[in-house]
């Protein structure tokens, strides 16, 4: 009869009516596969750490939001957020859908021109645009939305020397009940900035205002808030038009919009917490319908990015080595760490083995690689007994972590697109040496001592 392996004693304590503001991370069972796709078959061919994403979860995600609106409303344009996720294959899917670009730098409007996306299916944000980028946007009709006045002016000349006149949207902050009140993007709606740039407008001779955008904060929980927004919109439009005989073309609510990921501090679970689309889709139009004068539509564009592409996205990772704490706790060190997962710093992600484990599930730890002691993908979540080696699947990590991962004392590692069909495509190869410092210069005075 063969013999068992040794066990250690696990003593789990109970603290019955004892609650923990924050919630636990608790076990999840386990995942041995994306899409069918084995974990052990994607990193033998990848290596570890891997970032995994579905196209199947993506393209089915869009269609959802996109359906969304465009069932309750007759004038809907989706634009695709490029700051959420800059891989050539993510926005290339997006695109293929339907989607616009939204971007917030000329970085953004370079990679979607070279993706072959034409100026005017552009949408042109964010608090600080270069001449060069505004003239660029206004030769090839990408909608420009105009942020503060000092960019008003600018774009003022740039369209003087073009000897044209340019259509351009204005950004807008408001009270909407949603707090901390986001007051960075755009001209003030309470204050009388946004009519006083309305009427800047109004008296220019080469500008003209045919929009109005506002964005409202960032994973909002509370669909009223943008029911307000929106209603606040359309009565500006409609005084708008009426004082200065304009018709607005294009009414942008932005983004904003909650992914079902679980925010640090929140004690439910995303699926009880996190309001569908639906409810935010219900809010926007329903306030459209209702105020809006009948048989007015104007375009209603909305910039989604985290809500589509946040759960498409997987890390894999490895244990390479077990910890036993000072206090008795115990954890991992894995080969990922936050250098690669910035969204850790808000979420509780949900992290599962690659294979079922024997043991009983207990509070651990997780830290990467790092020489940093903040270096923690998760500060509690349980897991059974991992032996080194074994792997961690930890999502949705598809939002923002490749947009903004840094090169620090590790490479990055591989992206690959688990397509529709089944297929593995690479979609960004692991970093080298020579990729890291491509774009470094030794001074000649140092090249002669090597």
């Amino acid at each position: 009869m063969p013999k068992k392996p040794y066990m250690r004693p696990t003593f789990v304590k109970q603290m019955a009516g004892v609650m923990n503001k924050f919630g636990n991370s608790y076990y999840r069972s386990f995942r041995d596969n994306i899409d069918s796709v084995s974990i052990e078959s994607l990193v033998e061919t990848c290596g570890s750490p891997l970032f995994v994403f579905s196209e199947r979860t993506l393209t089915a995600r869009f269609h959802e939001i996109a359906s969304a609106f465009s069932t309750r409303y007759p004038n809907v344009n989706m634009a695709w957020s490029y700051k959420t996720n800059y891989l050539d294959a993510v926005c290339c899917a997006l695109h293929r859908e339907g989607a616009m670009a939204e971007v917030v730098s000329d970085f953004e409007y370079d990679k979607a021109r070279r993706l072959g996306i034409t100026g005017t299916n552009i949408i042109v944000n964010g608090p600080c645009k270069p001449q060069s980028l505004l003239q660029r946007a206004f030769e090839e009709g990408a909608i420009v939305n105009i942020d503060n006045f000092d960019e008003l002016y600018l774009a003022e000349n740039i369209a003087r020397h073009l000897k044209r006149k340019v259509k351009v949207g204005i950004r807008m902050t408001m009270d909407t009940g949603v707090y901390p009140q986001w007051n960075k993007f755009g001209f003030n709606y309470e204050s009388g900035q946004a009519r006083e740039a309305v009427s800047r407008l109004a008296r220019s001779g080469n500008l003209v205002i045919a929009g109005l955008h506002t964005h409202i904060g960032t994973f909002i929980l509370e669909p009223n808030g943008y029911l307000v927004a929106t209603e606040k919109m359309v009565r500006f439009m409609q005084e708008v038009e009426s004082s200065y005989g304009l018709t607005i073309e294009f009414l942008n609510l932005g983004g904003g919009f909650p992914s079902r990921n679980r925010l640090k501090g929140i004690l439910l679970p995303p699926d009880v917490a996190v309001p569908s689309i639906d409810e935010y889709a219900e809010a926007i139009c329903n306030a459209l319908l209702r105020f809006l004068k009948p048989n007015e539509f104007p375009k209603l564009f909305i910039e989604a990015g985290r809500i589509v592409v946040d759960e498409a996205g997987y890390l894999i990772s490895t244990i390479a080595g077990r910890k036993q704490f000072s206090d008795g706790s115990k954890g991992y060190v894995v080969d990922a760490g936050i250098n690669l997962l910035y969204t850790t710093a808000w979420y509780n992600h949900s992290i599962q083995p690659d294979r079922q484990l024997s043991g009983i599930p207990e509070a651990c730890r997780i830290y990467g690689p790092l020489c940093m002691n903040i270096d923690m993908i998760s500060e509690s979540v349980y897991l059974p007994p991992m032996p080194v080696g074994s792997r961690i699947v930890i999502s949705p990590v598809g939002a923002y972590n490749i947009s903004q991962w840094m090169q620090f004392i590790t490479y990055r590692p591989a992206v690959v697109m688990i397509m529709a069909d089944g297929t593995v495509e690479l979609i960004r190869k692991a970093e080298t040496l020579e990729d890291v410092i491509g774009c470094e210069r030794i001074p000649e005075k140092y090249r002669k001592q090597q």
